[in-house]
């Protein structure tokens, strides 16, 4: 047994940085198979558990690094793995809260934001990276933003300012805290300024600067489906979707080509998640493109989203009043921020055989 413990710390000093990212990628990997309901309690409690062994690891090994805590017997084994154990959790971590963005995001705004906390896992385990400085810290108050930033408005049951700001303000509230724990063991405000105020700083800030442009997903809300369509009825609870997308265009979300005849309306399909208990407002946000101005607004149509249903919120919308061109339909939150959305053409047909409609439930 010895033996074997022997050859794995040999490995482990010679292959340290390949076995960090090994770590790093499982709890990626772990969580993209293990990944449930936003407000799964099971799933709340791990994050906190993790946020916590890996907050309890970075603050104790600064202490040890600053001479003012020596690790005790029954730490000392698993304080050998601490670097694995670190990266691991941050790895999982990250790895759900990258899920969870990605799931809100709109691949036409705030996927950048995604494509940046994905890279700043990656980045983590690079050597440069890591000799430039305190990224673990940096990437910590990311975890613990993120997780703030989906827990306070599954708990308000709305979107918006309010919930970022008082994200923000708690992110603040814990850094405050291990901020005036750490100045009563070492006494150093620029020591403590420089590993710990800075990186807390910088990274609330980007998070700020990230709101201003519309670049962080408005979490737990999630655009699970949306469509054009020729025709929409509603029966005991089910919704009967009428389009003739033909078969060669699978891509299509129902007749995003659509061939309007005098009369037809266009009719908007949308399922949105959001988790239960929960109660906002979302807007349907109806555009038109022209050459001369761009894509220019015609409607706003607000749509009431309650949770708790397992397939998502189903709402629609219909317009009567259009000219021939390019549309596009977003869902938005009502302080702007896109969740998804969905381009179409409008042509005009003068055909008068009877058409074929094929008819999906939902």
């Amino acid at each position: 047994m010895q033996n074997i413990k022997t050859r794995a710390l040999a490995f482990y000093g010679q292959h340290e940085m390949r076995v960090n990212l090994s770590f790093f990628l499982g709890g990626f990997v772990f969580d993209v198979i293990t990944l449930s309901s936003i407000d799964d309690m099971f799933s709340v409690v791990q994050q906190i558990l993790y946020l916590f062994i890996v907050g309890f690891l970075l603050t104790s090994e600064f202490l040890v690094t600053a001479q003012k805590w020596s690790i005790p017997n029954w730490l000392a084994k698993p304080w050998e793995y601490r670097s694995a154990i670190v990266h691991f959790f941050l790895g999982s971590l990250l790895s759900i809260y990258s899920l969870f963005f990605l799931k809100s995001a709109s691949i036409f705004s705030s996927l950048m934001f995604v494509g940046l906390l994905m890279g700043i896992m990656v980045a983590n385990e690079m050597k440069n990276v890591q000799s430039r400085g305190d990224t673990k810290i940096g990437l910590y108050v990311v975890c613990l933003f993120s997780f703030f930033s989906m827990m306070i408005p599954v708990a308000l049951g709305f979107v918006g300012w309010i919930p970022f700001l008082l994200s923000l303000a708690a992110t603040g509230v814990v850094l405050w805290g291990v901020y005036k724990f750490l100045m009563n063991q070492v006494n150093d405000a620029e020591l403590l300024k420089r590993h710990l105020v800075v990186p807390g700083a910088t990274v609330s800030g980007l998070f700020l600067v990230f709101y201003l442009l519309g670049w962080i997903p408005p979490v737990p809300l999630a655009v699970e489906e949306m469509g054009i369509y020729h025709d929409i009825q509603k029966s005991e609870g089910r919704y009967f979707l009428s389009h003739e997308n033909p078969w060669y265009k699978p891509w299509n979300n129902g007749d995003q080509d659509f061939a309007a005849r005098p009369g037809d309306k266009i009719h908007l399909f949308t399922k949105v998640f959001s988790p239960a208990r929960f109660d906002d407002t979302v807007v349907l946000h109806w555009q038109k493109f022209s050459v001369a101005d761009g894509w220019q607004t015609t409607d706003k149509i607000p749509l009431r989203v309650t949770g708790g249903r397992v397939g998502g919120y189903r709402g629609h919308a219909s317009k009567g009043n259009y000219t021939p061109g390019d549309w596009r339909v977003a869902v938005e939150t009502t302080d702007g921020r896109e969740i998804g959305r969905i381009p179409f053409s409008i042509t005009l047909s003068n055909e008068v055989e009877q058409r074929q409609f094929e008819v999906e439930e939902r």
